[in-house]
């Protein structure tokens, strides 16, 4: 019997595009019938580990270029119909902690809300995530109990797993966020949702040819 096959979408909630990916997520799985594994990485030292930087470094002080991909943001808010959205006025947002979080959160059996509630804190409700006032209130609003996660995000096999998860994706071929990986094929970017769609559907159909 072959493997099932692996779907990844590695994230940072520093990357607004990867929340806006995020998003688009849910249709392709019920489509596919695909799930796809939550990978949380540094993207901090993705971007150190190959010398890349954000987009809001890479487009400062190119003409056309920031309008243009603000144009492509309100194309992409449109057709998957998401209205809950707001750039962060703190961004960029330093996100060690929450990405220890997320790891402590799947370690505890808790990541999904975790998550759900550190992306509204990011990017519908943005807050300045990087403060531990701020960070602490918002995940107590959403009804975490966050001074146990913030307790075992400290804790060595936490900090281990997102350094082995950020270095891994960097040996494999990621340099930001979000990325995403069909088998081993890579895909970058929120606009490459239909490409990873068509290659989980390429890949389940050759999965079934194997075994018939």
């Amino acid at each position: 019997m072959a493997a099932p096959l692996k779907v990844e979408f590695h994230f940072d909630f520093g990357s607004p595009n990867a929340y806006l990916a995020e998003l688009a997520l849910p249709e392709i799985e019920t489509r596919t019938g695909v799930k796809f594994d939550y990978i949380p990485v540094l993207l901090g030292g993705v971007y150190k580990a190959t010398g890349n930087m954000s987009p809001g470094e890479s487009l400062r002080g190119i003409k056309n270029k920031p309008e243009y991909n603000a144009l492509e943001t309100e194309r992409f808010l449109r057709r998957y119909n998401i209205t809950k959205f707001k750039p962060n006025p703190f961004f960029p947002v330093n996100t060690l902690a929450l990405m220890r979080g997320a790891v402590a959160a799947q370690f505890d059996g808790v990541f999904e809300p975790y998550f759900r509630a550190a992306y509204l804190h990011m990017w519908v409700e943005p807050k300045k995530m990087d403060d531990p006032r701020v960070f602490r209130d918002a995940f107590l609003s959403s009804g975490l109990d966050i001074d146990r996660l913030t307790a075992r995000a400290q804790q060595d096999d936490v900090k281990k797993k997102l350094i082995e998860n950020t270095s891994n994706a960097v040996a494999r071929g990621s340099f930001g966020s979000p990325t995403f990986y069909v088998g081993d094929e890579i895909f970058f970017g929120k606009d490459k949702l239909r490409e990873v769609e068509e290659e989980i559907a390429a890949q389940l159909a050759a999965g079934r040819r194997k075994t018939a």
